[in-house]
């Protein structure tokens, strides 16, 4: 529609909500006028994403999430409250999301309108792919799971601990700090992932966080002469099957609910806390150059309202609001449940220590 016929429409018809002029100037009006939408904060904020979404008709998820479990039921009952949008979603794991979206920035062709993972914010964040966005859905957060700055916004939370197989490590033998992780018992018998930003680098910058630099060198030198294995195939979940098999004893900073949810299933495994407990939260991010940000903006708040993370919740994710519980079997591991310290590892550390830790695994562990 030419701009003349919008300002003649306008004298014609003055209480036409808002929405429909900044949905009708969106494609002519670029970067600047999406990144007003991103981040309005009008009274009338929800009518306008609802409006504008109706018009865009569509949005487009990128998720780490399993999707049986948690993208089709999300799906589902999004598309039930707002029918006008159609919401498609593509799973990967956290590589293969930020490359995914790093292309088609590059390309200057992006299909996502909305990007969430474990670890999938601070790498799309720190490599320039996001725009900042706001949400008062943040505001049933707590603190620690919020950008004061809009880059991102916590999804779900993952804590890590220790897997162990339960016939070939006796309840009194079960490492319960990182020093029992250091017994010669254990030399040789202790794996964990490598290639993954949740896995070794997690691991050592906790350490670093926990003990301070002096000791979390000492600690490390240490804990490399055990000889732990290296192990780089799979997803998450894999080695926690090796362990259930027997394959490894111990696997070393996992996702600590993985261990709960089979054996509650009978396999011969359990998690182990480790104080401090190792945190950190699935995030989701805006990319640069976003083609539908009223609805990218409704999916947001949708993600974050109680009903979004309940969703999670029964996928077997923690979810980041206080008011929405996790599943009981998966509650003994909520650090302040198990009455153990939590270590929250945010994303501005993650870019801080990450390439460092990254540097002490090479140096101590190949």
């Amino acid at each position: 529609m030419a701009l003349t016929k919008l300002v003649i429409f306008a004298w014609r018809a003055p209480r036409v909500c808002s929405a429909f002029f900044l949905a009708a100037a969106l494609s002519g009006a670029g970067p600047a006028r999406a990144q007003e939408i991103l981040t309005t904060r009008a009274p009338d904020r929800e009518q306008q994403l609802v409006d504008g979404a109706r018009k865009e008709g569509q949005v487009v998820l990128y998720s780490a999430a399993i999707v049986n479990q948690a993208l089709r039921p999300l799906a589902d009952a999004f598309m039930k409250k707002y029918p006008f949008v159609k919401l498609t979603y593509w799973r990967g794991d956290t590589e293969e999301i930020v490359a995914k979206i790093s292309a088609e920035v590059r390309a200057n062709n992006v299909v996502a309108d909305l990007v969430e993972g474990t670890g999938v914010g601070e790498l799309a964040v720190e490599a320039g792919l996001t725009v900042p966005f706001s949400t008062p859905a943040t505001n049933d957060l707590p603190e620690i799971y919020r950008d004061p700055r809009g880059n991102w916004a916590s999804t779900r939370v993952s804590y890590f601990s220790i897997a162990y197989n339960t016939k070939l490590v006796p309840p009194d033998q079960v490492p319960k700090t990182y020093d029992d992780l250091l017994d010669p018992r254990w030399k040789g018998k202790l794996a964990w992932r490598i290639g993954t930003s949740s896995g070794t680098p997690l691991f050592i910058t906790s350490v670093r966080l926990a003990r301070g630099e002096e000791k979390a060198a000492e600690y490390l030198t240490k804990l490399a002469q055990q000889k732990i294995i290296n192990f780089g195939s799979g997803s998450a979940r894999t080695l926690v099957d090796r362990v259930i098999a027997g394959e490894f004893p111990i696997a070393l900073n996992i996702f600590a609910h993985h261990p709960l949810i089979s054996k509650a299933k009978g396999a011969p495994v359990n998690s182990q806390l480790l104080s401090p407990v190792p945190t950190t939260a699935g995030t989701m991010v805006v990319p640069r150059g976003v083609r539908h940000p009223f609805a990218a903006m409704l999916l947001a708040d949708f993600i974050l309202s109680k009903e979004g993370q309940q969703i999670f919740a029964k996928a077997e994710y923690f979810p980041v609001r206080d008011d929405v519980p996790p599943l009981e079997v998966l509650a003994p591991i909520v650090p302040k449940t198990a009455d153990v310290e939590e270590l929250f590892v945010g994303s501005e550390q993650l870019n801080r220590y990450t390439q460092r830790s990254q540097q002490i695994f090479e140096e101590l562990f190949r």
